[in-house]
């Protein structure tokens, strides 16, 4: 996915017991053909511990003759980017020289460190269903300039509570470790819910926020629906989640960033110079992001405003 700025309003603020209970809109925006819900980034909550980006796509539906995604080979830096269906199929091809069909319930995790490129298309323009979310991981000062790599999970461990399942995409939930890499404290994970209420057991030292895919979610007085971004701050233990239907969500936590984060395009880095020196590879065609075997047309940056 890319990202571009915009300015934010906030939808809600509510204090709980002096804990934070922020909703804010997700902003409706297009990547290549497809209609997103952007969660994250925002003016007003910028990240969540490393979590920096957040676009919930469909879910969709298109006739035979059109793709449900068509994103062309384009740069990143300085992050881990996860994408996680729930339905339809997506390929991934990188400079690394991956190409990687995806599905539902399989995870892809693409780590950019000093510099990668990708794209993302549906595997054929013959009509199919997509729902779906990427989100971006910042990654720390130890590793944001490493090299880039690849993984593919075709399964994802899982564990049962109440009237939900969790699937760990990344880091730990309960007593269930994803086999992604990860660098930092983080957990990433989805929640399907049955009808009923379930207790989600968090940590009080880690922040999170969620971000409902379909259905409904009743937390405390308020419905969290698609197209919303929920903020817990810390200091929680557990949460109360009532599902009025099956529903689905995806759980974002993780013990506070500290690293300040300068987002611009698809680059995430620390300071304006190396944004710079990104965008000047990229356009020059430098062989930093290597070359994507796409037939899909290449992605130009936009010219940074500080240029």
């Amino acid at each position: 996915m890319e990202y571009s700025d915009a300015s934010f309003t906030v939808d809600l603020v509510h204090e709980e017991r002096g804990l934070a209970f922020d909703i804010f809109p997700s902003r409706n925006t297009t990547v290549g053909h497809t209609l997103v819900r952007r969660a994250l980034p925002k003016r007003q909550r910028r990240t969540i511990s490393q979590w920096c980006f957040a676009d919930h796509f469909g879910p969709i539906e298109l006739p035979p003759g059109e793709a449900a995604m068509e994103v062309g080979p384009h740069p990143h830096i300085g992050i881990q980017t996860v994408t996680w269906l729930l339905e339809g199929k997506i390929i991934h091809r990188d400079s690394l020289g991956y190409e990687q069909l995806i599905s539902p319930g399989q995870l892809n995790l693409m780590t950019a460190g000093f510099g990668v490129a990708h794209s993302e298309e549906s595997p054929a323009k013959a009509g199919q269903k997509l729902h779906g979310i990427q989100l971006w991981i910042a990654q720390p000062n130890s590793t944001r300039n490493g090299e880039p790599t690849f993984e593919h999970h075709s399964g994802l461990p899982q564990t049962n509570f109440d009237n939900a399942t969790a699937t760990v995409l990344i880091g730990n939930y309960g007593n269930t470790t994803s086999p992604s890499d990860n660098d930092g404290k983080i957990v990433g994970a989805e929640i399907s819910f049955a009808i009923g209420e379930s207790i989600l057991e968090l940590k009080s030292g880690f922040e999170y926020g969620i971000i409902v895919l379909e259905g409904q979610a009743i937390i405390g007085t308020k419905v969290v629906a698609p197209g919303m971004l929920l903020y817990l701050g810390k200091g929680r233990n557990e949460l109360p989640v009532y599902a009025p239907q099956p529903s689905t969500m995806m759980l974002l936590g993780g013990e506070p960033f500290e690293e300040p984060v300068l987002m611009w395009w698809n680059f995430v880095a620390r300071t304006q110079s190396e944004i710079t020196e990104a965008y000047q590879a990229w356009q020059g065609r430098d062989t930093r992001f290597g070359k994507v075997e796409s037939g899909l047309t290449r992605i130009e940056a936009p010219k940074p405003y500080w240029l």
